[in-house]
């Protein structure tokens, strides 16, 4: 059901990741491509990594109807890695049948086997659905923390500096 995503998963993962920015109601940010991805994912130093759900059809091939894209942080304070989970995605027709459980039970399970510290993500806060989600799990929100992001302009006109 969950596995390592491979070269040829490319084509749905940038449709996933599509399919995500629709959801969360920004579709003019994916410009990302498959070439992209397959560059970040694939190429000779990767630093980006994927695991997809596989769902069996009714003629008994695989199709991904899920992701989860993820790449290592470091804690200064634990001395160790994490994982960072900048996208799980399910489509909504396979929500509910634990393929996001599973994904992330797949990213806990490399966290602890690597002696990782921390499994960590963003959600939106109007995201109700996914916030029960995660706190099912046992995660927990962290208050007092508000994230940065410079882009665009912003970043050009710092890094001329």
């Amino acid at each position: 059901m969950i596995r390592p995503a491979r070269p040829d998963d490319v084509p749905v993962i940038t449709a996933l990741v599509r399919e995500l920015a629709e959801y969360e109601k920004e579709p003019q940010s994916a410009t990302a491509t498959e070439e992209d991805f397959a560059a970040a994912l694939f190429g000779p130093n990767p630093a980006v990594f994927a695991h997809v759900a596989e769902h069996t059809a009714e003629d008994g091939s695989p199709m991904v109807v899920g992701m989860a894209l993820w790449f290592l942080n470091f804690s200064t304070w634990t001395g160790r890695h994490g994982i960072y989970l900048e996208d799980l995605y399910v489509r909504p027709e396979f929500r509910g049948r634990g393929y996001g459980k599973a994904l992330l039970t797949e990213l806990a399970r490399i966290c602890v086997a690597r002696g990782y510290r921390r499994l960590e993500w963003s959600v939106l806060d109007w995201n109700t659905p996914a916030i029960e989600f995660y706190k099912s799990l046992g995660a927990v929100p962290m208050d007092g923390w508000t994230v940065y992001r410079l882009t665009g302009e912003a970043l050009t006109a710092l890094g001329q500096q």
